[in-house]
């Protein structure tokens, strides 16, 4: 009797070592595995099952969580979703985030271990922290000065603070509600297959994702490297430039819209947008030259996040004279993204250096308590003071005697410039209509805001005014929000 009540009793504990065995594998070695599965839904019912942290705009949530009764309980609303979906993206439980919903998930989400005071001790109950909130540096009515001044225009605006890089406005046209993707089901579904079918592509963010030729706004940085190199020591000095100008190794005459652009000088040729001055001008500053001023505006600098992540802005490095005389002008394989346009506008507004551009000040917990600030980045020398004050010279005259006038506001200083870019094939496109500006107050002295707009559907007027009659408009009523 005693044998087999032994013989019992290592029976069951060998039952209860392999138990633990298991249960040690199942919780330890591959519970990665088992958590990736897509059958065990565990995971993601957690991560709905407390309301999502809120992202403010001056101080208010522009986004909020509605409790849905179902599985997946709380699902993300958005106010005025459409008006802030290019600093927010979407939040959605079948199709995951995007743009700042998805750069601050672990804090929004109460995944971040900053939320919690024990940490090991959430992560061995696996408790799920209420989520943070994200402060962003939009202005409400700047804004909504960029969305309303899009409407109905294919475009997008962006305006930056030259002395901080605090992002402003960032707005894309035309764009979408995210609260369509919030939940799940087939409503969610028609609504994804709606917007990314649509061939205005509303989900894209024009802003800071796509990125176009800049045309003549682009001689903002040609004009830099010009001065700072010495090439040109007076604007007000003819430049011996021919009208037409042979772009070199090539039989192709470049022109103008202008007809006073022969032998101009520097700030004449700004104001009317001579290709031929600024084309004989990239080739005779020559290209390492060029590429080094274009890479102290920001061209070619990858990894940029803002926190959610940047199109490359770019100045190729490798390529003959006749297309670096294009490239000089903002054509040939030279891109740029408004957001890009906007921070050459803003180096240049601020004596010539350039503040790395950002959307988010603060990430906070659920009780307002700031988790974490963001640094003031370094400022980096995109050109010398006394070359950013030629430019600004000359970004005035554009506003007060060319093609800039629409942006002209009373009481304040602005400075600008037009330009209208060819694209497509054989430069059949309609072409994009920019605009980027600078304003400061009579009474400071100081740049308040640096903007760039760009519109794909102006009206196809292939001279500068295009520039300043689609796109100057928008800017101006940003600028004025801003100095309001």
């Amino acid at each position: 009797m005693i044998r087999c009540t032994r013989h019992a009793a290592a029976f069951c504990l060998l039952l209860l070592v392999a138990l633990l065995a298991n249960a040690t594998r199942v919780q330890v070695f591959t519970a990665g595995h088992y958590a990736a599965n897509p059958a065990n839904r565990r995971a993601e019912i957690d991560r709905y099952e407390k309301p999502r942290g809120a992202v403010l705009v001056a101080g208010r949530p522009v986004t909020g969580s509605r409790d849905s009764g179902g599985r997946l309980r709380y699902e993300r609303t958005y106010t005025e979703g459409p008006l802030y979906a290019p600093v927010t993206g979407y939040s959605s439980q079948t199709y995951g985030t995007s743009l700042i919903e998805r750069a601050a998930d672990g804090v929004l989400s109460g995944a971040d271990e900053r939320l919690a005071a024990f940490p090991w001790w959430d992560g061995l109950n696996r408790t799920r922290r209420r989520g943070g909130d994200v402060v962003t540096t939009i202005e409400p009515a700047m804004q909504r000065a960029a969305f309303r001044g899009l409407g109905r225009k294919k475009g997008a605006v962006a305006a930056v603070e030259p002395r901080t890089g605090r992002i402003l406005a960032l707005a894309s046209s035309p764009s979408y509600d995210p609260a369509l993707l919030s939940g799940n089901g087939r409503a969610v579904e028609a609504a994804w297959r709606r917007l990314n079918r649509a061939p205005d592509r509303p989900m894209l963010n024009r802003a800071i994702r796509e990125t176009y030729p800049p045309g003549s706004v682009f001689k903002v940085v040609t004009a830099a490297a010009a001065l700072d190199s010495g090439l040109v020591t007076d604007i007000e000095a003819p430049t011996d430039s021919p009208d037409p100008y042979p772009l070199p190794g090539t039989a192709t005459l470049l022109g103008n819209e202008s007809d006073d652009c022969e032998d101009a000088t520097l700030t004449d040729a700004f104001r009317v947008s001579c290709n031929t001055v600024f084309a004989r001008l990239g080739v005779t500053v020559g290209q390492r030259t060029m590429a080094a001023t274009a890479r102290g505006f920001g061209f070619n600098e990858r990894g940029l996040h803002i926190p959610s992540s940047v199109a490359v802005s770019t100045f190729d490095t490798r390529m003959d004279t006749a297309q670096l005389a294009l490239s000089a002008i903002g054509q040939y394989d030279t891109t740029a993204t408004p957001l890009q346009m906007a921070t050459v506008a803003a180096a240049v507004a601020n004596d010539g250096e350039r503040m790395p551009p950002h959307l988010v000040d603060k990430v906070t917990d659920a009780a307002g308590h700031t988790l974490a600030t963001r640094l003031r980045a370094a400022p980096r020398r995109a050109m010398s003071p006394a070359a950013a004050q030629q430019v600004q010279q000359m970004m005035v005259d554009v506003v007060e005697h060319g093609s800039g006038r629409n942006a002209a506001i009373e009481g304040a200083t602005v400075g600008g410039k037009t330009g209208t870019a060819q694209h497509g094939r054989h430069n059949e496109g309609v072409p994009y209509a920019w605009f980027i500006s600078w304003a400061k107050t009579d009474e400071t002295g100081e740049p308040e805001v640096a903007v760039a707009v760009v519109v794909e559907d102006a009206a196809a007027d292939r001279t500068e005014i295009s520039g300043g009659g689609s796109a100057a408009p928008i800017a101006r009523a940003v600028m004025r929000a801003a100095l309001r």
